[in-house]
């Protein structure tokens, strides 16, 4: 959680435990240059300083920088997306508690800001997700517990 990681084909990048966190993927299909961020909260403005692959508006820019130092063209990155669940029911129209959409938003708004086009999300619902994210082919492995498997 709050980590970010880059890599090259043919290497695979995996996360654990995707609640209401998104795991925010990108991709250059020509360097085959990879990376993956596991967002925990939506903006940075939440905390006074800290880890700053935890936001969506410090973790997908860190990214993209990282993943353009080791060779990947910005203009060329597309996304998928996953996770962005609401874990646990509350009974209040507070939208403050509806972290995982909250966070879903961020990163695609991150996304958009930086014309990177997003490609496919597994986002939602009321459960949790562990992902896998293929640097060769862009595919992304979305495996729940009792819900499946597949590739978006």
């Amino acid at each position: 959680m709050a980590d970010l990681n880059v890599a090259q084909h043919p290497d695979i990048l995996q996360t654990c435990g995707l609640g209401s966190c998104v795991g925010a993927c990108l991709w250059d299909p020509v360097t085959k240059i990879g990376g993956m961020a596991h967002v925990m909260l939506p903006s940075s403005t939440l905390a006074k300083g800290g880890n700053e692959a935890k936001f969506a508006d410090t973790a997908v820019p860190i990214l993209i920088n990282e993943m353009v130092r080791l060779g990947a063209d910005k203009s060329r990155l597309v996304a998928k997306i996953a996770g962005g669940a609401q874990m646990f029911a509350f009974y209040s129209a507070n939208d403050i508690m509806k972290i995982g959409d909250r966070n879903t938003e961020a990163v695609k708004a991150v996304l958009q800001q930086a014309k990177i086009r997003l490609l496919a999300q597994d986002t939602g619902g009321n459960y949790g997700r562990t992902i896998e994210f293929y640097t060769t082919d862009n595919r992304l492995y979305v495996r729940t517990i009792n819900l499946g498997e597949k590739y978006i």
